[in-house]
């Protein structure tokens, strides 16, 4: 058991240091009956430093028969092979479709020996972008998936999806079966109505239910795969797909369960118990040595939770608990609740870590997505869609039946290695990045301009909802839908233009180490005109102390001739 878990916690550091491409994620899932509003809503934080921030988009279309469509590799761009087309495929905004069919996923590795397998096609980001285009709902998607692992070949290593339709919610985890044997083996659990459930880069299925085909369904082999492979001798009934595919180790709790925990903990009471765990304490025991004191699957919140609270769970640096980032020496001066990677580093032969929050500075995107059965589908689907860092970026509404991308977020306008003026990815990156240099002060100003913006984009949709649903009854879908597409673009592309605003007026405050003056939003200026003197706060007194701590006299203010 210490040689395997060895072995897994290396693995999860590759995820997060090793791997350019890995894609270190958090999700979380909410059912109608844990919503305010009756609506289901999964959450993405799509995390890579090699990952740029754009809306993808496949119109609807048709296929002659004997189509076939090129996958590549969603990490790499490589080619990986054709499969069969079919006859119609869906409008795809994001990750989400026009039948309020919303997909997203977190990778969690899991055993090494099954990450590999020849002559695969599907990768994990084209299953779910293909399953997008062909799927109307949860229980479709997860059939679509399964049967294009089995007939392709499963590229990825272990994965974690969040699915969900206007109605249903679903886990599935999957991972594959290695060289040898094409496909993969999985599970998919249906949440609980009125409770929540998260992921993020760690597989959280345990055991599961073997005869309830409404709330569970997975591969005839899971099971049987994992003892044909000497993994797992118990009964049926005791088996977990987590503790024998991904098994538990420090990094896991620390780096990955501990955003779930954090997560929960905003929503929910009673996570204090699950603390130990979250700093990657983890109890061993059983007829099979299974981890004991991991967290449940899913949680009841404490109250329903509305589109912004959901928001709100998607922006965390473990504030006001034992692992939060902006208490510690690390976080210099000015409370930066981030550390540059790698993950962990050394001093005298130890590990240390750096934690591993939810909201972190390599996030390509993010979203909430919400769907809403009492809407027709192009309406009821709303991608709420973010570029950047999820702390300090803007949530605005991509309805599901759009037919064009705002510029601000549109695939090709800039790339990682290419500034655009125009893209909303740069424009947020440059102001979250300057507020990095004093977070503190700065991330009031952003976080107001943040809440200004939702909160109109929230009051504004039922009234859009509306508008959409009247015109798609009067003058037809075409109508409808060209009417949600200026909007979503109008809005996108006004608040890109806001942002680069508020960039500059934190130029303006905050520059060369000073805070100017303001009253009713204005700057001050002295009698004369002039500006006025700005403050110069400098540091706080414990950051001054922790100085002369580490060096002494150095600085001190001597007397002459003393």
């Amino acid at each position: 058991m210490i040689k395997k878990s060895i072995i897994a916690f290396a693995l999860t550091l590759a995820l997060f240091a090793g791997n350019d491409y890995a894609r270190a994620c958090t999700n979380f899932l909410v059912t109608r009956g844990a919503s305010a509003d009756g609506s289901t809503m999964i959450t993405y934080a799509a995390d890579s430093y090699t990952l740029y921030g754009e809306l993808y988009h496949w119109p609807a279309a048709k296929w002659p028969e004997g189509s076939t469509l090129d996958i590549y590799e969603w990490d790499t761009g490589k080619f990986l092979g054709k499969i069969a087309q079919v006859a119609e495929t869906y409008n795809v905004v994001g990750n989400m479709n026009e039948y309020q069919l919303a997909i997203a996923e977190t990778t969690f590795g899991g055993r090494e020996e099954l990450a590999k397998q020849k002559d695969a096609i599907m990768d994990y980001g084209s299953l779910i972008y293909v399953t997008l285009q062909r799927a109307k709902n949860a229980r479709e998607a997860i059939r679509i998936m399964a049967d294009l692992v089995e007939t392709y070949g499963y590229y990825s290593s272990g994965e974690s999806f969040s699915i969900s339709d206007p109605n249903e919610v679903w886990i599935m985890e999957m991972i594959g079966k290695g060289e040898g044997q094409k496909g993969a083996v999985w599970v998919a659990l249906k949440i609980p109505e009125g409770y929540i459930s998260g992921h993020a880069n760690q597989a959280r299925i345990t055991s599961f239910p073997l005869n309830d085909p409404d709330n569970c369904l997975y591969s005839n082999d899971v099971i049987s795969f994992a003892r044909d492979n000497k993994w797992f001798s118990g009964k049926d009934s005791e088996f977990s797909f987590s503790d024998v595919y991904a098994p538990l180790d420090f990094g896991a709790a620390r780096f990955c369960e501990a955003r779930v925990w954090a997560g929960f903990n905003k929503v929910s009471e009673g996570m204090e118990k699950y603390t130990d765990y979250a700093k990657g304490l983890i109890e061993f025991a059983g007829p099979n040595n299974f981890a004991q004191n991991r967290m449940p699957l899913w949680v009841k919140p404490d109250k329903k939770l509305t589109v912004k609270d959901v928001m709100e769970m998607m922006r965390d640096h473990y504030n006001d608990t034992p692992l939060d980032m902006t208490k510690d020496l690390g976080a210099g001066p000015y409370q930066l609740p981030y550390r540059w990677r790698g993950l962990t580093w050394k001093v005298d032969d130890e590990t240390y870590c750096n934690e591993r929050p939810i909201s972190t500075q390599q996030t390509g995107f993010s979203f909430v997505a919400q769907l809403r059965n009492w809407l027709p589908d192009p309406v009821g689907g709303i991608l709420w869609f973010g570029v950047d860092d999820s702390y300090s970026s803007c949530y605005v509404p991509m309805y599901c039946g759009i037919t064009e991308i705002p510029e601000c977020f549109r695939v090709g306008n800039g790339d990682l290695l290419n500034y655009s003026e125009t893209s909303a990815f740069w424009t947020f990156n440059t102001v979250a990045n300057f507020a990095y240099l004093r977070y503190k002060d700065m991330i009031v100003d952003i976080r107001k301009e943040q809440a200004d913006l939702e909160n109109k984009f929230i009051t504004f949709v039922p009234y859009i909802d509306q508008a959409a649903t009247e015109l798609l009854k009067s003058q037809g879908p075409e109508v409808a839908r060209r009417f949600l597409t200026e909007y979503s673009v109008n809005e996108a592309n006004a608040m890109t233009k806001k942002w680069k605003e508020l960039g500059q007026y934190l130029m303006v405050k905050y520059m060369d180490g000073n805070i100017k003056k303001e009253e009713n939003g204005q700057f001050l200026r002295n009698a004369y005109g002039q500006p006025a003197a700005p403050l110069s706060p400098g540091y706080p007194e414990w950051w001054y102390r922790a100085i002369v701590n580490s060096t002494g006299d150095h600085f001190k203010v001597r007397e002459v001739g003393k």
